[in-house]
């Protein structure tokens, strides 16, 4: 069984220091990849997060990644856009590293695109041991386990 092919396309809405590459973006989603996929990864601010949020799924907020599969394209196709600022302070706040919050929320978002959802526990508890196993093959451990700094 061949590896699934990834074709990655990156955006950023303005200009960050010390984010991920778009090595490590790759390296993430091919971890998580089932079949070949085509993804844009767009990286926002708050402004466009909210916006986005507020159209999309009727919340007044920016929230840390959405996902945006187009189910009936092969390749299967996804947009995906992670609030910077979110993210940044939830790893604060959680004290993960910005690198390992990242990780997490591009293998939860191609998941996401590939059909898996947490609307319910049952389907939660796979997505999140999917997950789980993925970080840790590439090194990154429990995004569920709380540490404390």
């Amino acid at each position: 069984m061949s590896k699934p092919n990834l074709v990655l396309t990156v955006q950023k809405s303005e200009i960050w220091q010390g984010l991920p590459t778009k090595n490590d973006i790759r390296r993430w989603i091919n971890g998580s990849l089932l079949e070949d996929a085509q993804v844009t990864v767009r990286l926002i601010n708050e402004d466009e997060g909210r916006e986005l949020n507020r159209y999309f799924r009727n919340r007044n907020y920016a929230t840390n990644v959405l996902t945006f599969p187009y189910p009936d394209t092969l390749p299967i196709s996804a947009d995906i856009a992670l609030c910077i600022p979110v993210i940044a302070g939830e790893a604060k706040t959680q004290h993960k590293s910005l690198h390992n919050h990242f990780a997490h929320l591009c293998v939860h978002a191609a998941l996401h695109f590939q059909d898996f959802d947490h609307q319910n526990k049952i389907d939660r508890e796979l997505m999140e041991n999917l997950e789980i196993d993925i970080l840790e093959k590439m090194g990154i451990p429990n995004p569920y386990e709380q540490t404390i700094a």
